[in-house]
């Protein structure tokens, strides 16, 4: 299989870095036993950034491999020793690079040397319980889980910055006439389509100095996807300046410059958005007999159509130097208009789900979901199996106004509750009674407010390991009916004439005595 030289689509897998975790941790020093938290913070992920380098002409690098992902930030440690940041990932593109994302939305447009774009964001690195002590809570024994990066999917497409553009017909002289008036050395043959990718050349006329785009050639149907189709036309939207190159010596039947001209002219009326652009006739290879005299047929009806046109011959040189200063004159008098590019540095912003307020809670199928940019940030920053973790993150939502807002849509002690994306989500037992306050904990590590028996999350459990072992004939909800049937019946004990509830009355000296030794 052929390998590509140039390439000028490319799809990408980026993956950002990862944040590196946050450290719990507790001075401890000889003749100091009050040393108090020194856990460090975790490093930033590195970002995956796109930068302009003018000396880049293809995307072929990023064909070869194209999955991409950035250093992951370090771990932090005692004694206040924070993780080191992740490298970001710079990946050079070439000058017009368009990118998209998956859906093919346009992201960003670079243009200009230098110009950057951090199209993936490094995780952030999470805190160590160091920066989380507060004047109640003293010494905790939890720290935060760094935040995974951006992992996204991007098309890159190369749109070639050229000031001057050459549409024609196959084999009408457009690489033999970019290398007569440039260095460049695009290859040349007698056969049509001989230009399969954009050749660009410098050219100088006076002291004007421009870019000049020779693209494969169109036939007619090219929207149809005859020939190379429009594929290419991509390459010639940023041109200041068209020029058609009319071959009027071809020995192809039924062909003519006039007849060329306008079949050109349809399939980039079919492309759009070229319209606004000069037009400048060049009729080639006039050096031969019959070019000659099919020029002098032609050339005044195309003038007197408002049309600038050139007899030229890339062959003999012949009418190249008009040319090249009728394309210098409209490229100054374009500059002239265009504001001047600076480099920048673009940083994808993605808007919240709701500007007005940090959550937004919906009733679903599966329960109540919170979405929201803090607490699905909250929830990944959240290390599960530390009860104190988990208490902290209580406290947050809480205090963000969360319980309120799900007491006053309607939701019940016991129901389920959903944080996070529809894809990757966390559950939760609607709990509005709980205390929130780290005056109410206990050992590091551990929170008293969670150590009670959550009826609702057993049950779930109970029927997931019961579906397990279900009979064919079963579904869901005859398990759970099964399940709830098997269960013992809470509430007090009737036989023992016990309400269950406040102090018991017993006779002293009797069996029922707690203080009772045996002895009568």
């Amino acid at each position: 299989m052929a390998i590509p030289s140039f390439v000028d689509q490319v799809t990408l897998h980026l993956a950002a870095g990862r944040g590196g975790n946050g450290v719990a941790s507790v001075k401890r020093e000889k003749f100091k036993p009050l040393g108090g938290p020194d856990g460090g913070n975790g490093g930033q992920g590195g970002s995956i950034i796109l930068e302009v380098d003018t000396s880049v002409t293809t995307l072929v690098d990023y064909h070869h491999s194209p999955s991409r992902k950035a250093e992951n930030g370090g771990q932090g440690a005692g004694d206040h020793k924070n993780g080191g940041n992740g490298k970001d990932l710079t990946l050079v593109v070439p000058d017009g690079t368009l990118v998209k994302d998956a859906d093919g939305n346009v992201l960003a447009d670079l243009i200009g040397q230098g110009t950057t774009l951090v199209v993936a964001a490094g995780g952030r690195g999470g805190l160590g319980n160091a920066a989380l002590a507060s004047s109640k809570r003293k010494a905790p024994g939890f720290a935060l889980l760094g935040e995974p990066g951006d992992e996204l999917v991007v098309r890159l497409e190369l749109k070639v910055v050229a000031d001057i553009g050459l549409v024609g017909f196959p084999s009408a002289g457009k690489s033999s006439l970019i290398a007569a008036m440039s260095r460049a050395r695009p290859k040349i043959a007698d056969y049509p389509f001989t230009t399969l990718i954009p050749n660009l050349g410098v050219v100088t006329a006076g002291e004007t100095t421009f870019v000049v785009a020779d693209v494969p050639g169109l036939i007619e149907g090219a929207a149809e996807g005859r020939g190379l189709g429009h594929d290419f036309l991509r390459h010639i939207e940023r041109c200041s300046a068209l020029v058609h190159v009319v071959d009027t010596a071809s020995i192809e039947p039924g062909r003519n410059p006039l007849d060329d001209l306008e079949i050109i002219e349809g399939e980039l009326a079919r492309y759009g958005g070229l319209e606004d652009r000069p037009r400048l006739i060049a009729l080639n290879k006039v050096d031969v007999p019959d070019g000659q005299d099919i020029a002098d047929m032609v050339v005044e009806e195309l003038r007197g159509r408002g049309l600038r046109v050139f007899e030229v011959s890339a062959a003999s040189g012949a009418g190249l130097r008009e040319l090249t200063f009728a394309m210098a004159e409209i490229v100054v008098a374009s500059r002239e208009d265009a504001p001047e590019a600076e480099p920048q540095r673009i940083v994808l912003r993605p808007k919240a789900v709701d500007d007005s307020s940090d959550f937004e809670v919906v009733a679903t199928d599966d329960g109540w979901r919170v979405r929201g940019v803090k607490p699905e940030r909250w929830v990944r920053q959240t290390d599960f199996s530390n009860e104190e973790a988990v208490g902290f993150l209580a406290d947050r939502l809480n205090r963000m106004g969360v319980e309120v807002k799900l007491a006053q849509m309607g939701a019940q002690e016991g129901d389920t509750v959903l944080i996070g994306s529809d894809t990757n989500s966390v559950v939760f037992d609607f709990k509005p009674s709980i205390e929130a306050g780290a005056e109410m904990l206990g050992r590091r590590g551990e929170d008293e407010r969670l150590r009670e028996a959550r009826p609702a999350r057993d049950r779930r459990r109970d029927i997931a390991e019961g579906m397990e072992t279900k009979a064919e004939e079963e579904a869901r909800a005859d398990v759970a009916r099964r399940l709830d049937q098997a269960r013992p019946k809470k509430g007090p004990d009737k036989s023992s004439g016990s309400s269950g509830v406040g102090p018991m009355a017993y006779e002293i000296g009797t069996k029922d005595d707690p203080d009772w030794d045996g002895e009568e």
